[in-house]
């Protein structure tokens, strides 16, 4: 399975990344909203770099190994690739935004300059992969000090713990994505001097208050805490059916009933 690792010590905030990735996805410029979140990301910005003390941060989408956004739509648009990526199906989505719900790192967003909106984010190059027409995702091949590279997880993961080893005083001994949230196919590494806590979107809704039902332990995929409430869908709509179903009968029977009766009084007037 294919990842990106980011060294933040080798990221020198050129946004490189960001022009090659609006290049390849034909991307048009960004129209920032005033509801927008403050992280470069949009339906049109699908990376961004971020500046944390005297670090450049590189965000993305994740690509989770099991995504809470897949596991939350509710037609299937978004699903898991043989190559790692998470990518989605317009054709599909129905522009609910369950999945910017579900997300933990808060990275999709909703295409609001469209007449038919959906969810936009990125997608690992997924289709120009697949097809051959590149042989890595654009952010990777046109970072120019090589801080953010493209290879299989599995290698990538023992690159990052290679150089951690080999360079104590420089890295904290954390791979940022190795396991949380079930582990993710964008990993990070960083200097003990800019921890990254501040990446991961459910830590800031803590810190603002919207954290509601208890903290749950981040390592663990977020699927099987939205499948509870997902597999209730069908139910409600169902039930939600029959409900709305049974008001149509009440209201269709009394004005049935209303209009029997003023017939009835017409009739007897004109008798009388």
């Amino acid at each position: 399975m294919k990842a990106i690792l980011t060294d933040i010590t080798k990221c020198i905030g050129c946004t490189q990344c960001v022009t090659a990735c609006k290049m390849i996805n034909n991307l048009p410029p960004d129209k920032p909203r005033e509801w927008q979140k403050n992280d470069g990301l949009s339906s049109r910005n699908w990376t961004s770099v971020l500046r944390k003390q005297d670090f450049f941060v590189r965000k993305q989408c994740r690509h989770c190994n099991e995504p809470a956004c897949a596991a939350a739509c509710p037609v299937g648009a978004l699903h898991k690739t043989e190559l790692g990526a998470v990518v989605y199906d317009s054709n599909k989505c129905l522009g609910c935004r369950y999945c910017m719900m579900a997300c933990p790192y808060g990275i999709p967003r909703y295409d609001w300059d469209s007449a038919v909106p959906y969810i936009r984010k990125c997608i690992l190059c997924y289709d120009n992969l697949i097809s051959g027409k590149i042989d890595q995702p654009a952010c990777t091949k046109n970072c120019p000090t090589g801080a953010t590279i493209f290879g299989e997880r599995d290698f990538l993961i023992q690159e990052a713990h290679r150089r951690i080893s080999e360079n104590p005083n420089l890295y904290s001994d954390i791979i940022y994505g190795e396991t949380e949230v079930g582990g993710t196919n964008v990993l990070y590494i960083t200097s003990k001097d800019c921890p990254l806590d501040f990446l991961l979107y459910y830590n800031n809704r803590i810190e603002k208050g919207l954290n509601l039902v208890g903290e749950p332990d981040f390592d663990s995929p977020y699927p099987q805490l939205t499948k509870w409430a997902m597999s209730s869908v069908p139910f409600a709509f169902v039930g939600m059916g029959a409900i709305m179903s049974g008001i149509y009968w009440v209201v269709k029977r009394r004005q049935k009933i209303e209009k029997e009766k003023k017939e009835k009084e017409n009739e007897e007037d004109r008798q009388n």
